[in-house]
């Protein structure tokens, strides 16, 4: 096992490319972009790029489990807030969501497909699984508190109206990115969390407030591009030996 400066040099690199695949993945979309380029943003040789992931796809699948990783963050806020009505959370959730995608959506274009493979269980990798497993089960929490408090009407069981959550949420992202249409995505899931919640939503919660909850932080870029890292990231010539 390795451990010590050794550890933490090759964390540091694996990181470097991972940080040079995200920026070329929204700068460019995922299709275009190959292994080479990858190495070159990074700074290392291609070689160095497979000893980390054996295909663009292994890659594209450790950038999909940080974008799955912070929605269940998000989801973990929603379930530590013992004080806002779950309507008002669904509707943040929503929001939140349509805002982030919106901000990048070149990035997401690329590697939504993968979070939508998970999300509906096409991917039926162990880790996959998991994955959808911790989400739908947050979801499931969320309704069967918001049932119990009588927030939400009880015109289904929970694992239905989180079902229903993430079909309309993941349906209304992928429509967006997908059309050429250039309105606004966090328009379209604030109605979108409004069809949800016109036969769910308990009366004295009907209609959109004038301000939504503050869920979490604001999503963070999710090509790590900050300048430091963008200094870090130049290209230069790759070691590589023909």
């Amino acid at each position: 096992m390795i451990s010590g400066p050794r550890a933490q040099s090759k964390s540091r690199q694996r990181e470097r490319i991972l940080d040079a695949a995200r920026s070329l993945f929204a700068e460019r979309g995922v299709e275009p972009v190959t292994m080479a380029d990858v190495a070159l943003s990074a700074g290392v040789a291609r070689a160095t790029v497979f000893n980390y992931f054996a295909s663009k796809y292994a890659l594209v699948e450790a950038i999909t489990d940080d974008v799955v990783a912070y929605f269940q963050g998000m989801l973990e806020n929603a379930l530590a807030d013992r004080v806002t009505p779950t309507p008002a959370i669904v509707r943040a959730l929503f929001s939140h969501m349509g805002a982030g995608i919106e901000a990048y959506r070149g990035f997401y274009r690329g590697v939504f497909r993968e979070i939508a493979r998970i999300s509906v269980g096409l991917d039926e990798g162990l880790a996959a699984r998991r994955t959808r497993e911790v989400t739908s089960a947050q979801l499931v929490r969320l309704m069967e508190r918001g049932l119990a408090r009588g927030d939400l009407r009880p015109v289904a069981p929970a694992v239905d109206l989180a079902r229903a959550f993430e079909s309309l949420s993941n349906g209304t992202i992928i429509g967006w990115l997908y059309d050429e249409q250039s309105d606004s995505l966090r328009q379209r899931m604030e109605r979108a969390a409004e069809i949800f919640l016109a036969p769910v939503a308990a009366s004295r919660f009907a209609g959109r407030p004038r301000r939504l909850v503050a869920l979490a932080a604001p999503p963070q870029d999710p090509t790590g591009d900050t300048p430091g890292k963008r200094a870090r990231r130049a290209p230069r010539r790759a070691k590589e030996t023909k």
